[in-house]
């Protein structure tokens, strides 16, 4: 393995000097936010924590405080996150094992459902929410998102119960349990990685998402940090870049821990499955 490693060094080598102004920018993204510079001057010559006094200090009129938002935040990604995956695989194991009539169809409307754009469907998703009443409220924006991501995690999660063996099923059907035994103590575990892979991208996606809360939540009761980052240069006549940069690093963090401590479950949504 150490040859091994020792061999590959020019690769190592070409990605590090490739991925060096990336890093680098991001460097200065962090440095600019506790730092101030003298204007004319690049290299920073006092430290402050001023840019990020959006922490504790009272929001402006008319702007809503970012732990509120934050809070609005995790609760449309982790409800749309436990809505996709419990639908997800469900509907999976179904496509998966049971004899469904019209299944191939249904699968065709799945991938052809994956493959719109959402800003195709924007206008009418946006009627629709007005006509139900949930226009401009974050749990219509959680079912919106969780209806379109819900087709590709149905098709990751069949993938996932097609690599099950059927043995595993027919010995728990054989010893007198039922279905829902068989699935919940017997298949559901051979599918970890899967679910566990589905539910980390799930949960990035909607953390990340701009376009549904901007558009069908523009309000400041159901705003979500990434609204409220463009809202932030938007809203003033003299934006404060360094404060602006701060509020980026503060969203980016809780994507970086989660990517962190489950990137190796993230990769696996690409295995289809194990072997049990």
């Amino acid at each position: 393995m150490t040859s091994s490693n020792f061999r590959s060094w020019p690769l190592f080598l070409v990605l590090g000097v490739i991925s060096m102004p990336l890093v680098i920018m991001y460097v200065y993204l962090f440095v600019d936010t506790v730092t101030d510079t003298t204007a004319g001057s690049l290299i920073p010559d006092r430290f402050t924590l001023h840019h990020w006094r959006f922490l504790w200090e009272e929001p402006e009129t008319g702007r809503v405080s970012i732990w509120t938002v934050t809070l609005n935040t995790f609760i449309f990604a982790i409800c749309t996150t436990l809505i996709n995956v419990s639908a997800s695989v469900t509907a999976g194991y179904a496509l998966s094992r049971l004899n469904m009539p019209f299944k191939r169809f249904f699968l065709g409307g799945i991938l052809t459902l994956h493959a719109f754009p959402t800003i195709t469907l924007i206008i009418s998703i946006f009627l629709i929410l007005q006509m139900i009443g949930l226009y401009n409220t974050l749990i219509g924006v959680i079912l919106v998102k969780t209806a379109l991501e819900l087709p590709f995690g149905i098709w990751i999660m069949k993938g996932f119960f097609d690599n099950v063996p059927w043995e595993i099923e027919m010995a728990g059907l054989q010893d007198g349990a039922s279905r829902f035994t068989v699935w919940w103590k017997l298949v559901l575990p051979q599918v970890q990685p899967g679910v566990a892979a589905l539910a980390v991208f799930v949960f990035l996606s909607a953390w990340s998402e701009f376009i549904l809360p901007q558009v069908l939540a523009p309000s400041g009761s159901a705003q979500v940090l990434s609204t409220y980052l463009s809202n932030l240069i938007f809203d003033d006549i003299k934006p404060d870049f360094n404060m602006f940069k701060s509020v980026g690093v503060f969203y980016a963090l809780p994507v970086i821990v989660v990517y962190l401590i489950f990137n190796k479950q993230l990769m696996n949504i690409y295995g289809g499955g194990t072997k049990g």
